[in-house]
């Protein structure tokens, strides 16, 4: 497989960006897998902290998809959320609308159908996944682990969340006490889904994000959403990530072949 490191001009930001992007090699794929017309893809998004190359510095992302014909675009919001901020910067309409276009220029055989897009993140980025998922209607498997699912909808204030201070909270999603602060609840925002996308969530029992998701993931399924939710002994931490990240690549709609079966 192929590792890019790609960085592009972001005209909705108006700075240079990069993206992480891994490519598979088809002389390492089953050739009765192998298609190259139409390429399935998985976006990963990282953390609070993280970046384009969190996962592949983090996990052993590329031994687990040596052998499957899957495309992984890895993007950074640095600390925006996956959020239009109200700083002014739309790092949403960026990673949305301008990103998958400028990758196709690059990988025209990245497939545009929704049955072969799928997206999922860690904490920040599991809010993130769930939230491009819910707004856009454009990937079929949505994937959320230790996920920030409970923002505004589990009781807890936003300013009250670890990771920063109020007037960080403020900077991304504006005044927390105004009308209209909603729209950056994931349970607002399913009014907006064709609730077509299958959802999957994993949640630690040790981590401190673990009774928001019991809360979050409920009042989720009870609005109509296809939701599958595991919890399991857990920790916020990349030991765990890596496991899920194994499983959903299960879970997927596409032919896994994990390195083992293939040696």
């Amino acid at each position: 497989m192929a590792f890019l490191d790609i960085e592009y001009n972001s005209k909705i930001l108006g700075m240079e960006r990069r993206v992480s992007v891994i490519y598979p090699d088809a002389s390492e794929i089953d050739p009765d897998q192998v298609d190259d017309q139409d390429i399935p893809v998985l976006y990963l998004l990282h953390g609070m902290g993280g970046n384009e190359n969190s996962w592949q510095k983090r996990t052993n992302i590329e031994r687990l998809l040596r052998h499957t014909n899957l495309i992984v675009v890895m993007p950074s919001t640095d600390l925006a959320w996956y959020t239009n901020t109200a700083y002014g910067l739309d790092y949403y309409d960026a990673l949305t609308s301008e990103l998958p276009e400028v990758l196709h220029r690059f990988f025209p055989n990245m497939s545009r159908k929704r049955e072969k897009n799928f997206i999922a993140g860690l904490s920040m980025g599991g809010y993130g996944a769930y939230k491009i998922a819910l707004k856009t209607n454009r990937f079929s498997y949505a994937a959320s682990f230790s996920g920030a699912l409970g923002i505004g909808i589990d009781g807890t204030d936003l300013d009250a969340i670890p990771g920063g201070s109020r007037a960080y909270w403020e900077g991304v999603f504006g005044d927390l006490k105004a009308p209209g602060v909603e729209q950056h609840f994931l349970t607002t925002m399913v009014a907006e889904s064709d609730k077509k996308t299958k959802f999957y969530a994993w949640c630690g029992e040790q981590d401190f994000l673990y009774q928001a998701n019991q809360v979050a993931v409920q009042k989720l399924q009870e609005l109509g959403l296809s939701l599958e939710y595991q919890h399991s002994p857990g920790k916020h931490e990349w030991y765990y990530w890596e496991k899920q990240l194994e499983y959903i690549l299960e879970w997927l709609p596409i032919d896994y072949q994990p390195e083992e079966r293939l040696s």
